[in-house]
């Protein structure tokens, strides 16, 4: 007696179902991959939209997942298929941030912090970024009547130091040329000539004005793009080779509104940090708005800090000269 058996037919119809359905999926696929490849391509002219979508660009990666839990679910080979376009163009713009650039030695270490002007405890908040070991520390949003406690926390390790407004520097180097930078009718960007043992190193301190999202006009962001680019203009009338940028720009090396600088000064974050170095809220972090550009030294090293009394994350970065 012969026993045959017979393995079930799959009908083409199922067996091509897998690559007809999810075709929406599919195409907000596209679309997001799209986006990614033509941010530059959103105009500005309609709430400042592409600045805003440049602010938060590394976290379109997150329109992925709810599209792969989409094409599982409707078992869509077509967009499982599709999905890898974005997750590919995500990883060319952004994968190289993520593994750890940090490297030993460097001649130079500096240290920005917006320390918010309704900082509790300003003194904790200087010592807390003195244990950095940095040899400069700028400060953006000084609320004048606590300067003395800022200044009486860093006089020991810091004898050098000047406030220009609501930016001050502190340097365990003499500084000179002190002067503040007008990009708004009051004074919240200074300069300086930091004199170490290397050779002057030009130091610029910036607080851009803040920016916001609303309803009726947008990404609100005409008085930080202006004062942008005097700062930028600023930069480019420094005579001396060796160039640090530090501060609260209320923008992202993405955004284009910071090209003026960018297409100037190399972001230590993006070139020697270790992942997105986002700054602010404090609380949950969503975009790196504090920067250190550098211009004729090379940024080795950048990191964030600790939490201190602010509603931001200090930052720090090492070059050599």
């Amino acid at each position: 007696m012969t026993v045959t058996t017979e393995l079930p037919v799959v009908p083409a119809r199922r067996r091509t179902g897998t690559w007809r359905r999810g075709r929406v999926i599919a195409a907000f696929a596209v679309l997001t991959a799209v986006l990614l490849l033509g941010h530059r391509l959103v105009p500005n002219w309609v709430g400042n939209a592409g600045s805003l979508l440049e602010t938060f660009l590394p976290w379109t990666g997150l329109l992925v997942a709810p599209l792969l839990v989409a094409a599982l679910i409707r078992r869509s080979a077509l967009a499982l298929v599709t999905l890898l376009l974005p997750t590919l163009v995500w990883a060319v713009f952004f994968g190289g941030r993520l593994p750890d650039k940090r490297q030993p030695g460097g001649d130079f270490t500096i240290v920005s912090h917006n320390v918010n002007d309704e900082n509790p405890d300003p003194a904790g908040t200087a010592r807390a970024l003195a244990t950095a070991g940095a040899q400069v520390i700028a400060l953006e949003e000084l609320k004048k009547s606590e300067v003395p406690k800022y200044e009486n926390a860093l006089a020991a390790a810091y004898p050098y130091h000047s406030v220009q407004g609501t930016v001050g520097v502190w340097s365990t180097f003499p500084l000179r040329d002190t002067r503040p930078v007008p990009i708004m009718p009051w004074t919240r960007a200074l300069r300086t000539t930091v004199d170490t043992p290397k050779g002057p190193l030009a130091v610029f301190v910036a607080h851009l004005p803040s920016v916001r999202i609303r309803l009726d006009a947008g990404f609100t962001a005409t008085g930080r793009d202006t004062a942008m680019g005097l700062l930028a203009d600023a930069i480019a009338a420094e005579p001396g080779p060796r160039t640090v940028l530090v501060g609260d720009f209320n923008g992202t090396p993405e955004d284009r509104a910071l090209s003026p600088i960018t297409d100037r000064m190399r972001p230590a974050q993006n070139e020697s940090g270790n992942g997105f170095g986002f700054t602010w809220p404090a609380a949950l972090p969503l975009a790196r708005i504090d920067q250190i550009f550098a211009a004729g030294v090379r940024p080795v090293a950048a990191w964030t800090l600790p939490p201190t009394g602010s509603d931001h994350l200090p930052i720090a970065a090492t070059v050599t000269f």
